[in-house]
């Protein structure tokens, strides 16, 4: 039996292929949307994807599962449970508690686990050709390396109302009955890591067992001692504010995320044609600098989505499919660049790029207004607003700052000014670049604190020692 994990540093998603080696079949758990990686694979080993499923109507990206068995033929399997407002609406084999995938000598088991999600699946796999007795479970977001799946996003994200306590109600349940009747020894390989928003607490470890679990887990104790209140005072305190965007992927996922087929390779656009279209507001220009080349000069009316391991989630903060219907016009080196950035956005349902230019020759520019630290206490801001999390914000923050987090900026304008400056600042200044440029492109007066907090934070202390 073959077991690769395919992980997403952007999202922190981990995605599986399983397959079996005495017939050359695999199937595909929680897959993304660019989906050459599982081809390759799959290739790699002379393997077909002949199953394609995954644990749950994810939140935080967009599945590949139509995706890939449209590609490959392979037939779609999801999950049934969690009642008829959890229902996907697309075809596909519904599964339930106890149902079988069978390829090869592989056997793969659904466990109703719900608690995230009503519908949530956790699939036992057993390697026939070995044992008769599973050796793994891929937990989706049920259980993660130290931690659990929250069950407060649907109320956060997808417009629930309380369910978080019920949802809590059912992990601790899913635990009892489920998890915790497992051996010690079965591997657990969960479909997040640190990093993720769909927990508090995740650990960087791609997988545990079991038993390491039960023992060292902090939800442990409270299992042991039957203390469900306890358990769920515990998992719903100090949870991270969830993106918005969540609710549109919630949305999508249900539904069934479009099909995009073969992309063709994106093309480099003439800049005098980008420049007519950005005046007639046409396209949307991302500027995929570090933020602090951006506050040299940067083009009209462009969002910054820095390159590197967030293109994901900070396209998602920033770009709205369903209400930004202009097509984005990418700054990139070079083809291979760009594709790689295209290939992060479809990941969040960002499918309408344009192409790419590889510089800002000919375009409108403008430089962002920037403040130093030093210059805070005399400005007459409108509003000072903080982007980072709530929990950033409770450790340590400007007095009289407004918290609201990067990924729900744009769906809270109404916590805004009307008029007057806003001054953002993050940690360091790359959220809050992000965050702010999209503010100004919906018309907003933004300056950004240069250095951000920890530069405001270094400024105040050596005034302290100073004085």
């Amino acid at each position: 039996m073959l077991i690769e994990r395919i992980y997403d540093e952007d999202l922190a998603q981990a995605s599986y292929l399983i397959g079996c080696q005495a017939n050359g079949t695999a199937v595909v758990v929680d897959g993304r949307r660019d989906i050459a990686v599982y081809q390759d694979l799959a290739e790699k080993n002379g393997m077909k994807i002949v199953a394609v499923t995954e644990t749950h109507i994810h939140a935080d990206y967009l599945s590949g599962t139509r995706e890939l068995a449209a590609a490959t033929g392979a037939k779609i399997y999801v999950s049934g449970e969690g009642g008829p407002d959890w229902q996907y609406e697309f075809d596909g084999e519904r599964l339930y508690d106890g149902d079988t995938i069978t390829i090869g000598n592989i056997s793969i088991r659904a466990l109703h686990t719900p608690g995230h999600t009503p519908e949530h699946l956790s699939f036992l796999v057993t390697d026939g050709a070995f044992s008769d007795r599973p050796g793994y479970l891929l937990s989706g977001d049920f259980v993660f390396s130290g931690d659990l799946g929250r069950p407060d996003l649907l109320d956060e994200a997808a417009g629930g109302l309380d369910t978080r306590f019920e949802g809590a109600k059912q992990l601790f349940a899913s635990l009892r009955d489920k998890f915790l009747t497992l051996p010690d020894y079965v591997q657990v390989h969960p479909a997040h890591g640190a990093g993720s928003a769909c927990g508090k607490a995740l650990g960087a470890i791609p997988s545990s067992t079991v038993g390491y679990e039960r023992l060292y887990a902090w939800w442990g104790p409270y299992l042991a001692a039957n203390d469900e209140q306890g358990f769920i005072d515990e998992l719903l305190d100090g949870q991270p504010d969830a993106h918005a965007y969540f609710g549109r992927m919630k949305r999508e996922n249900r539904v069934g995320p479009t099909i995009m087929g073969e992309r063709a390779p994106l093309q480099e656009l003439d800049p005098t044609a980008v420049t007519k279209d950005l005046a007639e507001d046409k396209v949307t220009f991302v500027d995929t600098r570090p933020n602090t080349e951006v506050h040299g000069g940067t083009v009209t009316g462009s969002v910054n989505i820095p390159v590197g391991k967030s293109v994901a989630s900070y396209g998602a903060w920033v770009v709205n499919p369903e209400s930004d219907k202009n097509p984005l016009v990418l700054l990139a080196s070079g083809q291979e660049q760009a594709q790689k950035m295209w290939d992060h956005l479809v990941r969040v349902g960002i499918d309408n790029v344009a192409g790419y230019v590889t510089g800002f020759e000919g375009l409108p520019t403008f430089t962002p207004r920037v403040m130093q630290p030093a210059e805070l206490a005399g400005f007459d801001a409108a509003m000072v607003l903080d982007v980072r999390n709530r929990s950033e914000h409770t450790a340590g923050h400007i007095p009289g700052s407004h918290q609201l987090s990067g990924g729900r900026v744009m769906w809270h304008l109404d916590e805004l000014p009307a008029e007057g400056p806003i001054v953002t600042y993050c940690q360091s200044g790359v959220r809050s670049s992000v965050a702010a440029s999209a503010l100004r492109r919906a018309g907003y007066d933004v300056v950004e604190l240069d250095g951000s907090y920890a530069a405001w934070d270094t400024f105040q202390r050596s005034m302290a020692s100073a004085g």
